[in-house]
């Protein structure tokens, strides 16, 4: 089964990071094929960005994202920029502090996680991206929690472990109570 991820946001935020780690988790930790597509801006901080992951079960025959199944959307100019392309019954899981975002496209079910002020309230926004990873593998289990824990684990630098581990949890227990409502 294959699955297109999109990962909007602006430097400095981890978007970059988080499509690589979900990348890794799937490929290395879930025994799936992944490629991970990244965009920057021109700007070295504060500009655009994304990174786009495709997860198949079995060989990618086409590395390019179609139309997402998934969009996370971590700043007002990535929703808009990316929020019409979006698959029919898709999942947006936006920013929500950082988001302002109209009516979601139909079927498109979406999910509005406070990922930087809960970053925040576990020791250091920086591990916003870590929280949203944790709300999508909650919302939407195309990795599992334990495999995107290990490769958090497997790609953070040493010393904050815990910290991301923290972010992950959290982000995974919002994400179970927004898709419980």
């Amino acid at each position: 089964m294959r699955k297109e991820i999109r990962f909007g946001g602006f430097g400095g935020q981890g978007i970059i990071s988080a499509g690589n780690i979900t990348g890794k988790a799937a490929s290395i930790f879930a025994d799936k094929d992944a490629v991970l597509i990244q965009s920057y801006g021109p700007e070295a901080r504060g500009g655009a960005c994304s990174a786009d992951v495709v997860i198949e079960d079995d060989k990618i025959d086409y590395p390019q994202i179609t139309v997402p199944h998934v969009l996370i959307l971590m700043s007002q100019e990535a929703y808009e920029k990316y929020s019409d392309d979006i698959e029919e019954g898709g999942t947006m899981l936006l920013e929500k502090d950082l988001v302002d975002e109209g009516p979601p496209p139909d079927d498109v079910k979406q999910y509005r996680v406070p990922a930087t002020s809960i970053a925040e309230d576990v020791g250091h926004k920086i591990v916003a991206n870590v929280v949203m990873l944790g709300a999508l593998s909650a919302i939407t289990s195309i990795v599992e929690k334990d495999q995107m824990e290990e490769s958090v684990l497997d790609s953070v630098p040493e010393g904050t472990e815990e910290l991301n581990k923290t972010a992950l949890e959290r982000g995974f227990e919002y994400g179970k109570e927004l898709a419980a409502e």
